[in-house]
């Protein structure tokens, strides 16, 4: 009997040993995900702690918890303890990141969990986040990337529009851009958006509203099937709350959310090789072709202009015009490349020159010999060559050598007769071997006039310098009431917003003429100059730090986005927060 309740008792004190080792650790619900996903992590102690630290969590944003749950339990006399915090988070880029070490005290000791490598890459099609209810909601938000041609040729211009879809039911505030499509295998040109307003519009059927968010021109570089990355922006969308006002209506909460478009494949065409042209440099398009000279009818040592002009509509940046073609007694300078080339939705078009300067050395009569130029035309499907009209100089008045070019009507090679070079006496003269020098006597310069009057000048310096601290000193309290001052003219402007932060449209309207007014009486701008793209230049020119910068091109973007979409009053006072101090901020630095 003894001997039993001896092992009882032993058993009763392992388990009790077993039931009391402590762990400490952190968990993800993945290693990798894409850059519109969103990361569960939890970090779980068998006893409970005190003073946990998490980590950093160096490219996320942190947009759930942490929250905390406690599992306490005896199965067959086996004590078991869990409490765990949870975190929901959002990458801010793509890389390779780490999640750092969390602490707790234990029983007076301390515990570090291990890091864990997380891998970020671009967006996927079917997101999922993190499996937590809370922030998984149908926000009827849709980002789409439309091609407007998916079996392009190589080097054909394709479009490619970013569009955003947003829901009546919606509350939407602003959006950043987080990741933006490389186009590794394209050559790409972004048109520039002046502006964001949104147009009603349907999505699968149902009233929508739309947006388009970055349009791009791609030239593909290469055959085969292409993929074009997603674009991933980051908007402030506003949510139902179980809060109501004293009325009963459901209040709205701001939350992040990140949308991607798909990911687009295309499947590029290769150039037929059937009847390609011998010249043939890459020009895929719809061209003209000319070769023109600024005058056929010149003396000998003056100079004209011969240009080599591609324009139509085309790659015009991936193909090389044809060089002139000369008589070699021409003196012929290396060409000057002028470009004329603008982009639009439709592709580049526009024209390049190549202007060269001619100088004839004698009499006569040179041919400037027709040249051709070869390209792929897309709507034909079929290659096409222009060929320029010859063009014949004709010298006037020079000399007249034996060597001449004559015009025979073929292209003359003949070389220009080189002139003797006559050499002037005395063009090089002895070097003295004997030198004449003498000892030149100088002044000690202790004691010398020179030496006094610097001693003097100085000794009635001082006094300047205390009348000029003393100034400096005067003007301190000026410099101490800026911030004040700053602070005044900043809600001198917004003042009519502030009137309206009950109604958004009027809100955002008045908001927006309030920061354009405010750069117009600070940097002396007019109404044409106030594109964000100007006000951004400008605004690095005179040493704004980039964040003020960044702060006072979101609040505009905040300004076009919301004029046409509903925004949440809590949204509506972040941003007049906002803009009182970006406009302090400004005062204080420009």
């Amino acid at each position: 009997m003894k001997t039993k309740l001896l092992s009882i008792l032993f058993l009763l004190l392992a388990s009790f040993t077993f039931a009391q080792e402590v762990g400490f650790t952190a968990k993800t619900n993945r290693e990798k995900l894409g850059i519109n996903e969103r990361l569960r992590i939890d970090f779980t102690m068998t006893e409970n702690g005190d003073n946990f630290n998490p980590p950093d969590f160096r490219g996320f944003s942190v947009v759930a918890g942490p929250s905390q749950s406690i599992r306490n339990s005896w199965v067959n006399g086996k004590r078991s303890f869990e409490k765990t915090y949870t975190y929901y988070l959002k990458p801010n880029a793509r890389g390779n990141f780490t999640i750092g070490q969390a602490t707790v005290e234990i029983k007076g000791e301390l515990y570090k969990t291990t890091p864990i490598p997380i891998s970020v890459t671009a967006a996927v099609s079917t997101p999922t986040d993190g499996d937590n209810q809370e922030i998984l909601s149908d926000t009827d938000i849709h980002l789409i990337a439309k091609v407007s041609k998916t079996k392009p040729y190589l080097n054909e211009g394709i479009l490619v529009e970013y569009v955003l879809y947003v829901s009546p039911k919606v509350e939407i505030s602003n959006y950043n851009i987080i990741d933006s499509p490389k186009f590794a295998d394209f050559w790409s040109q972004e048109i520039n958006i002046k502006s964001l307003n949104f147009i009603n519009s349907t999505y699968n059927g149902e009233p929508y509203r739309k947006v388009v968010l970055q349009k791009s021109v791609l030239y593909p570089q290469k055959t085969g099937k292409l993929k074009i990355e997603p674009l991933a922006i980051s908007l402030g969308v506003g949510v139902p709350s179980n809060r109501r006002d004293i009325f009963g209506r459901r209040l709205y909460e701001t939350i992040d959310k990140t949308v991607a478009a798909s990911m687009r494949t295309i499947d590029v065409q290769p150039l037929p090789e059937k009847d390609k042209p011998a010249n043939f440099t890459g020009a895929v398009g719809s061209f003209d072709f000319s070769v023109t000279a600024s005058r056929t009818s010149l003396d000998a040592t003056e100079s004209l202009q011969a240009k080599v002009r591609v324009s139509g509509k085309g790659n015009f940046k991936l193909f090389e015009i044809p060089r002139l073609k000369t008589p070699a007694s021409l003196e012929v300078y290396e060409p000057e490349h002028l470009e004329n080339v603008n982009t639009n939705e439709r592709g580049m078009y526009g024209n390049i020159t190549n202007a060269y300067t001619i100088v004839p050395q004698q009499k006569g009569k040179y041919p400037i010999q027709p040249i051709s130029f070869s390209y792929f035309d897309v709507n034909s499907k079929t290659y096409k060559t222009l060929t320029s009209k010859e063009i014949l100089i004709t010298v006037e008045n020079g000399p007249l050598a034996s060597s001449t070019p004559q015009y025979t009507g073929e292209e003359n090679n003949t070389s220009v007769q080189k002139q003797p070079v006559v050499s002037a006496g005395k063009q090089f003269k002895y070097i003295k071997l004997d030198g004449n020098l003498s000892d030149k006597k100088e002044e000690p310069f202790l004691g010398s006039y020179t030496y006094w009057g610097l001693m003097f000048l100085s000794l009635g310096s001082i006094p300047i310098v205390f009348m000029l601290r003393k100034k400096a000193a005067v003007k301190t309290p000026e410099s101490v009431s800026a911030s004040k001052k700053a602070d005044k003219l900043a809600k001198k402007y917004l003042s009519a917003a502030k009137k309206n932060l009950g109604d958004s449209q009027a809100f955002y309207i008045a908001l927006e003429k309030a920061l354009h007014n405010y750069l117009k009486a600070k940097l002396s701008l007019s109404t044409a100059e106030m594109s964000k793209e100007k006000i951004e230049g400008l605004l690095e020119e005179k040493g704004v730090e980039t964040i003020t910068i960044q702060q006072f091109i979101k609040l505009l973007k905040s300004c076009e986005f919301a004029r046409y979409a509903p925004t949440s009053s809590t949204a509506i006072q972040e941003d007049y927060s906002a803009a009182v101090q970006v406009i302090t901020k400004l005062d204080k630095e420009i």
